[in-house]
């Protein structure tokens, strides 16, 4: 009898979200390893005002990986956002619920764990650091930002390249992360924000050995879109050059990249963002080219009351677990 094989999803947000939502109906052993940085949003509160790790990119994989079914209903307050009130305006039920377990049982890892059997999740939830740390940017002119939120959605001109992403404090690796990654069969990056989701998460000491020392192939899911204020006009080559700046050559064995059109309409609306399709310009070399349609033919609506910047099309969640269950 085989044994199961185990995955882990490096990454953040809704990209982390998307992958995990189409692997959990195989029968893999999951763990989602989650960026530590997030500053926007009702993580702004999270971190200031109730001294935790940001919670918003947690709370996305548990709604993932929860169990359908009987525990709907539970999703979905993991789900919704409040849209009225100076105070809770904007914030999510479930970084609320994750605030207060944590203070309850004293711990966050705890309040992970409680929310795991709570929500029957299938797979683990895994913060990449323990650490508090804010994300630093310096950029082609020298200017210098702190803090993920304002590295995502910049008050600043968008097309000036970053030249290097660190974190301040630095960050160790925590080791449940670290005993997933050596123990794993495959290691999933991304989708997501090339340098706010995923290279943050990357920069935490002692990722990049991880990732060499263990014995897993390791895919890359290439973004359907460039964004403004990280990687404008960047081709899916930019993408891997940025990657192997942080884990060194030969880090990645295969990179998934989308070949189906984006639709018009989304296109326009990209377009007046200064935003547009990643130009595909890989050729195999260490890694292995999958190419397929891996776009999901649903259009994002807006909720009530999200104040941040999302994305209008996203990879589809079957599609993607079929192409990386077939690795």
């Amino acid at each position: 009898m085989s044994k199961t094989k185990k995955i882990v999803v490096i990454g953040g947000g809704t990209g982390s979200f998307t992958v995990l939502s189409g692997l959990k109906k195989y029968p893999v052993d999951i763990s989602a390893v989650v960026s530590m940085t997030d500053s926007g949003g009702s993580n702004r509160v999270i971190r200031d005002e109730l001294g935790l790790l940001p919670t918003s990119d947690i709370r996305q994989c548990f709604v993932a990986l929860a169990e359908e079914g009987k525990e709907q209903s539970l999703r979905d307050l993991f789900i919704y956002r409040f849209s009225k009130g100076n105070g809770l305006n904007g914030m999510t039920f479930g970084n609320l619920f994750l605030a207060a377990l944590s203070d309850i049982f004293g711990s966050q890892v705890e309040a992970i764990k409680k929310t795991e059997q709570l929500l029957k999740t299938k797979g683990r939830i895994l913060p990449i650091t323990l650490t508090d740390s804010n994300l630093a940017a310096v950029y082609e002119n020298g200017k210098k930002v702190v803090g993920e939120h304002l590295i995502d959605e910049p008050e600043h001109r968008g097309d000036l390249k970053i030249k290097e992403l660190f974190l301040n404090p630095k960050t160790r690796i925590y080791h449940e992360a670290k005993k997933a990654i050596l123990n794993a069969d495959l290691v999933v990056i991304g989708p997501g924000d090339l340098y706010t989701s995923i290279i943050a998460g990357l920069l935490t000491e002692g990722i990049a050995a991880v990732l060499k020392k263990t014995k897993a192939k390791t895919a890359y899911i290439m973004n359907l879109m460039t964004r403004y204020g990280q990687t404008f006009g960047f081709t899916a080559k930019d993408h891997i050059h940025v990657l192997e700046k942080y884990l060194g050559k030969d880090c990645l064995d295969y990179i998934l990249i989308n070949t189906k059109p984006i639709p018009k309409s989304a296109l326009t609306k990209y377009k007046k963002m200064k935003e547009f399709p990643v130009a595909d310009d890989l050729e195999d070399s260490y890694f292995k080219v999958i190419r397929g349609d891996f776009l999901s033919k649903k259009e994002t609506k807006i909720v009530p009351g999200d104040i941040l910047k999302r994305s209008l099309i996203r990879h589809d969640s079957d599609k993607l677990a079929k192409a990386l269950i077939k690795l």
